[in-house]
Order: C-alpha cells, then sequence, then structure tokens
C-alpha cells in the first residue's frame, strides 16, 4: 500500500477518496509506514501524530478539497497546533517540552480543507539557516543524494515531499525558506504575495514583513488547489492582497499568452554557477520554444549589495526579540550555550539596533520595492536561478566559533536570488527544471508582478507538461 500512493500528488489522492477507491484510513496508514521506513535514512519527520492522525483519519473528515491526504506541519512558525510541540529547532525548546498555545489560522484551514497530520518535520535552529542541520535534532538529507543537504528553513519538508512520504507539506519563507528547499530537493515551491496568506492569531508580519507561509509540493496543480484553501486575509492582519477573480486551479492549463520574459546571465558578485547558468539556458531555451519572448534582462538594482546592511538588521533585531519571547515563554533568560555560536552573535547584534537603524531599514525596504517593481511595467516575468549554487554537502555549512558569522554569512549568500523578493512582496516560484551531470535538481525561480500568482500557475503548468518533472524520482523514494 504504501509504494501505491507514494508518486500519487494531493489532488490525485483525494479523487481516490472522493471515489471511493481508497479510505483516508488507508492513506493516512500508508504514508505513516513510509515515515517509519523512509525517516531513518532522511531525518525529515521529528515529531509523530500517528495515533491521533489514524483516530482522525476513521472520523467525519472535514468535506474540504484534500479530504483524508496525509499532510506534514512545520516545526516552525505558523505551524503551531495547541498542545502540541513546537521548537523551532532549538535544544532549549526541545529540552523544556514546549507546547504551543494556540492554533494558527493557516493550520485552521489546513485542517478546513480535509487533511490530516501526521508529524511535524525539521528545521535549522531559529529557522536561521538554508540548511537543516540543527544540534537538537540532526541534519536532514536529500533524498537525491544523502550526502548533500535538503535546504532550509523547510528543509524537512522538502525531504519528506520529495521521498514521497506525503504528496505536500507545510512550509515557511523568511529569505529563501520555501524555494531553496525546493530548489535542493526537486519540487514546486511557491512563496505567495505578502498577505496572501496569514501569520495569525499569534504573528502578524516576521522581519518585517519578509516572512510568508505556504507549502511545498510536487505538482503545480497541488500548489493552485491549496493556495485557493488556504488563501484570505484574517482580522487584524497588516497586510492586504486582492482575492483572486478566478480560483487558483482552474489557471493550471489555461493559456498565459505571449509573455515577454527577462532571464538573468550573472549574479551579484560574477557570473553564475556553471549549472545555474545551464539551468538558464535551458529555461530561455524551452521559453522561446513555448512562443515567448526571452530576453537578458533584469531590474537594474536587483543586484546591489546596499541592502545588506538593513537586511542584517532586520533579521538580527528580530531574531533578539525571538530569543526574549522563548525565553519567557519557558520562565529564564537564553544564554551563549543555548544557540549555536552564529545564531548567538546574530542575536547579540540584534540587541544593538537601535529604533533610527531599524526604520532607516524600513525606508531602503520601501524604496526598493519602488524600484524593483518599476521593471515589471515592461515586463511579465523574470526568471533567475532559485539559488546560487547546488546543494552542499551535509556539514558544508556549519557555525564555526573560530570563524564568526563566516558560515551564517555563506549560508546567506546561497539565498541572492531569493532574499529580494521577501522585500518585495511579490510571488516567486521554484521549479524543478533542470538537473545537473551528477543528478541534483537545479530550480529555476519565476517571480512575477504584484500579486500576479495567477500568472505563475499559468506558465508554471506549461513548462510542467513540457519537462514533466514528476517522471523523475529521487535515490531514496518511497
Amino acid at each position: 500500500m504504501q509504494d501505491e500512493w507514494a508518486k500519487v500528488d494531493a489532488t490525485g489522492q483525494a479523487e481516490a477518496v472522493a471515489s471511493g477507491q481508497v479510505k483516508p484510513v488507508e492513506l493516512v496508514e500508508a504514508a505513516i509506514a513510509r515515515i517509519e521506513r523512509l525517516n531513518p535514512q532522511l531525518n525529515a519527520v521529528i515529531h509523530r501524530h500517528f495515533d491521533r492522525a489514524i483516530e482522525q483519519s476513521r472520523g467525519e473528515l472535514p468535506d474540504g478539497p484534500f479530504r483524508g491526504v496525509p499532510f506534514l506541519l512545520k516545526d516552525l512558525g505558523s505551524g503551531a497546533r495547541a498542545g502540541d510541540p513546537i521548537h523551532w529547532g532549538t535544544r532549549f525548546l526541545k529540552d523544556a517540552g514546549f507546547c504551543a498555545a494556540n492554533t494558527s489560522y493557516l493550520v485552521e484551514k489546513f485542517d478546513a480543507a480535509g487533511l490530516v497530520t501526521v508529524g511535524r518535520t525539521n528545521v535549522p535552529e531559529l529557522g536561521a539557516w538554508s540548511i537543516t542541520e540543527p544540534d537538537a535534532y540532526g541534519a536532514t538529507r536529500n533524498p537525491w543524494n544523502a550526502d548533500h543537504a535538503s535546504g532550509g528553513s523547510s528543509g524537512g519538508a522538502a525531504s519528506a515531499t520529495a521521498a514521497g512520504i506525503v504528496p505536500f507539506a507545510h512550509a515557511s519563507d523568511g529569505g529563501g525558506s520555501i524555494r531553496n528547499p525546493a530548489s535542493q530537493c526537486g519540487l514546486v515551491g511557491l512563496k505567495p504575495s505578502r498577505g496572501r496568506v496569514s501569520l495569525g492569531p499569534d504573528g502578524a508580519e516576521g522581519w518585517a514583513g519578509m516572512v510568508y507561509e505556504f507549502a511545498v509540493t510536487r505538482s503545480v496543480r497541488d500548489c493552485a488547489a491549496l493556495l485557493d484553501a488556504v488563501q484570505g486575509g484574517m482580522p487584524g492582519d497588516p497586510y492586504a492582497v486582492a482575492s483572486p477573480a478566478t480560483p487558483y486551479k482552474s489557471e493550471v492549463g489555461a493559456d498565459p499568452g505571449k509573455l515577454r520574459i527577462g532571464i538573468v546571465d550573472r549574479q551579484t558578485d560574477g557570473p553564475l554557477h556553471p549549472d545555474c547558468d545551464a539551468a538558464m539556458k535551458d529555461t530561455g531555451r524551452r521559453l522561446e520554444a513555448l512562443g515567448h519572448k526571452v530576453e537578458i534582462a533584469y531590474p537594474e538594482n536587483l543586484f546591489t549589495d546596499a541592502l545588506l546592511p538593513h537586511v542584517l538588521n532586520v533579521i538580527s533585531s528580530s531574531q533578539a526579540r525571538d530569543m526574549e519571547n522563548m525565553g519567557q515563554a519557558i520562565g529564564r533568560t537564553l544564554d551563549q550555550g543555548d544557540v549555536d555560536s552564529d545564531n548567538w552573535l546574530v542575536s547579540e547584534m540584534g540587541k544593538t539596533i537601535s529604533a533610527t537603524q531599524y526604520l532607516a531599514a524600513i525606508e531602503a525596504y520601501n524604496l526598493f520595492r519602488r524600484e524593483m517593481l518599476a521593471w515589471w511595467s515592461s515586463f511579465d516575468v523574470l526568471v533567475t536561478p532559485t539559488i546560487t549554487a547546488p546543494s552542499p554537502l551535509v556539514g558544508e555549512i556549519l557555525p564555526d566559533p573560530a570563524k564568526p558569522l563566516d558560515a551564517f554569512m555563506r549560508s546567506g549568500a546561497l539565498l541572492g536570488f531569493c532574499v529580494p523578493f521577501n522585500i518585495t512582496g511579490q510571488p516567486a516560484m521554484s521549479l524543478p527544471l533542470f538537473q545537473n551531470a551528477k543528478g541534483l535538481p537545479i530550480g529555476v525561480q519565476l517571480i512575477g508582478g504584484t500579486e500576479r500568482e495567477d500568472l505563475l500557475i499559468r506558465l508554471a503548468a506549461q513548462l510542467e507538461d513540457d519537462v514533466r518533472w514528476s517522471q523523475r524520482v529521487p535515490a531514496i523514494h518511497a
């Protein structure tokens, strides 16, 4: 049973439940069996809710679009469910046995869609890394090659989804944490528009609006239908976007028209990595063959390094506040021994950021957003590599007290094509369009204009039909 459904996407599984071909409990038990069998190789799932999931799947489930489909929540951010453990990849919350006080709006919407949560996935400490190797739970590995990382911070979610354990999984993105693991593990990873998915009720915004919530999926149709299920603002949200005129799932297979597409040929510090360059050239040829106008073009300030100090000020001050909140939650002040050496330095740096420095960062963000978005008045889509290099080896990016912040900066450098669009608020989607000579996925990122998830879904579905990435199966797979 576990192998029968491992390559079927969530839409296909839900259709099988609706037709009576399979019962929800059978899908859930199959997913649990896959966790038991594959997780020792991957270390993707760190909390197990098996008994509850089986009981839930035997009962009356909401009549949502994914009724009975097994699902995994991320151990971070808006994956909170009241009474369940949520540890943000930290030893101190794990040792304290910390559990969430409230259920997030997003989890409520996942539940209403009929999804059955079977567990929770691994994340890097504080969600602050582009790989998932926390001291608290150990490294999550890439199913395409277990010597390589799975990305971060949604590394557990991406590893489990790529390996066929579940058809899709909750993910979040503060600087690429949906798109980066999607790229490293060969998945579809959409960062929605700012305000499309609520961070409430406990959160309103994260990292000055840089944080987004959604999922990693294997198919574009799953991405679209799940976005339909969870999109929409909630009372008190600080950002608002217009609801789509038609359901996103109806955009799958719709004609995107002849698009004007810009494609990059460099990165901030020079030429593209050879694998990324090959991915760009291959994608450009495919887009031209599909009838689109493709040219080397990108926003003038895409590669500016002037924002880096402001980004560091926002992230470090936000992390300092997170540490303060977490310490209060477990009843003590956190100290240097509670987190890795780089996370400690970042948090300490955050305590020194003044209110005027923080406001200067917000002003810089606003100016950058205006300058960047002007480019989309002439173009429909920008295409970049999702990350600046292929998946690193496990252990390649780890903090070293002898090299303060070296690993932290190298981790961030991997996300050079992701972070700008966390700041602008535009939708951005990683697609598994290419593989290098070693068989590692090389993700390609599509960036649309403001609130244009609909256009990205149309173009992504067109590319999916051309590339047929679902036919590729990683080395570790159910």
